[in-house]
């Protein structure tokens, strides 16, 4: 399994988004989990006979098949799932006058609290698209006197909010200023500087944030900190101040990667220790790491593999083919145009295609192994979809 449940769920969600009803024929039904399901199906009975008011012939006969399909859908349930149920069900055909009534049903990962019925052009997604907002987020600073950057760690993304320049001069005198009377002038620029970041601070960080890391070189972090600048709230959810060599964006991906001990449970670290593991293997020449698509498959088959590992986006897929010569069998590939059978090299039968990750999903689970989904958002996670985006920690070597 994936560690992450959300995947499935996000890309559901980016396949319905693209669907655009003709008229408002798209329904979408939420369940909340304790509801009754035979009073929900009855309701939907009711919509049903109301549907049948609607003026445009082909427009009531699709929305009537519509909530049909979801009667039936859900005679299959004695009762709703644990987290609700979510069902979505319409006409998908683009020709007008066509008709292709599509249902898609699923139990969400989290709990909903809403229930709805929701008739329109377009699926209502809002309360899913909740469920799979990132909640994992922490704010970044890193800064000195002259320069400050404030960003935040989102799930495995860095984000930069804003960069501020200060005028505060040098430590050394220009010109015939005495010493205090500079040391001064220096001071309150120093002063506003440092309001001026805990400002941006307060209006640039959610208020969901789960800590904030300071980071710069010198002492002005400590300064920062320890002074009255930060709000309160902030500032108790301070986590820890580092010493970093940067103060732009190169400054926050430092202070993440010197900050692993506080980032011990975010998975962006979690990423990063399981790479470098990949990595150090692929390096060393240990023999306990594969990479390639068909090189992991038959590593999995032979149970040989700890952890598949697999770019979020990567760009293959799984075709089911069968050819004239009277082959059968599944391949891999980027698009159909390129899928040739591999006993005669002639162009087979699509009988259909799934996605690359889905495909591994179900291989781990018939031989007991893990998957990870590698983002591209770390200097890591780019380099292994460099590498072809699936690779393997190997239990043992493989002759």
């Amino acid at each position: 399994m994936t560690e992450d449940p959300k995947y499935k769920l996000k890309k559901l969600i980016e396949d319905l988004e693209k669907i655009k009803g003709r008229h408002t024929e798209l329904v979408s039904v939420y369940i909340p989990s304790g509801y009754n399901i035979n009073d929900i199906a009855a309701q939907i009975k009711s919509e049903q006979g109301t549907a049948l008011n609607i003026k445009s012939k082909s427009t009531r006969k699709n929305v009537v098949d519509a909530l049909e399909k979801i009667i039936q859908h859900l005679k299959l349930y004695k009762e709703t799932p644990p987290n609700g149920l979510v069902i979505f069900c319409g006409n998908v055909s683009e020709k007008e006058g066509v008709s292709d009534i599509k249902i898609w049903a699923l139990e969400p990962p989290e709990p909903i609290k809403i229930k709805l019925y929701w008739c329109d052009q377009k699926f209502e997604l809002s309360p899913l698209l909740e469920i799979i907002k990132e909640k994992e987020v922490y704010g970044l600073l890193v800064m000195d006197t002259k320069e400050a950057t404030i960003g935040i760690l989102k799930g495995k993304t860095i984000q930069t909010l804003r960069k501020l320049d200060s005028i505060v001069p040098g430590k050394f005198i220009k010109g015939g200023q005495s010493q205090m009377r500079f040391q001064r002038v220096r001071e309150g620029l120093i002063n506003d500087f440092f309001k001026e970041i805990a400002e941006s601070v307060k209006e640039l960080l959610p208020i969901n944030i789960l800590g904030i890391i300071i980071g710069g070189p010198g002492p002005s972090k400590s300064d920062f900190y320890n002074g009255d600048y930060l709000d309160t709230e902030l500032k108790k959810k301070v986590l820890d101040v580092v010493d970093v060599g940067y103060t732009d964006e190169y400054g926050l991906q430092e202070l993440v990667e010197k900050s692993k001990n506080v980032l011990s449970g975010a998975a962006i670290q979690k990423e990063k220790e399981i790479l470098n593991k990949f990595f150090t293997h692929l390096q060393k020449e240990t023999g306990l790491v594969t990479y390639g698509l068909e090189s992991v498959k038959n590593a999995v088959i032979a149970g040989a593999v700890e952890t598949i590992l697999i770019s979020e986006n990567l760009e293959y897929y799984e075709f089911e083919i069968v050819c004239s010569c009277g082959n059968s069998e599944k391949v891999f590939g980027k698009s159909e145009e390129n899928i040739k059978c591999s006993s005669c090299n002639s162009k087979p039968n699509i009988l259909g295609k799934r996605g690359i990750i889905e495909s591994f999903e179900d291989l781990a689970k018939e031989y007991g192994t893990n998957i990870e989904l590698i983002s591209r958002d770390t200097k890591e996670g780019e380099q292994f979809y460099g590498l072809g985006g699936i690779g393997a920690i190997l239990r043992w070597k493989i002759e």
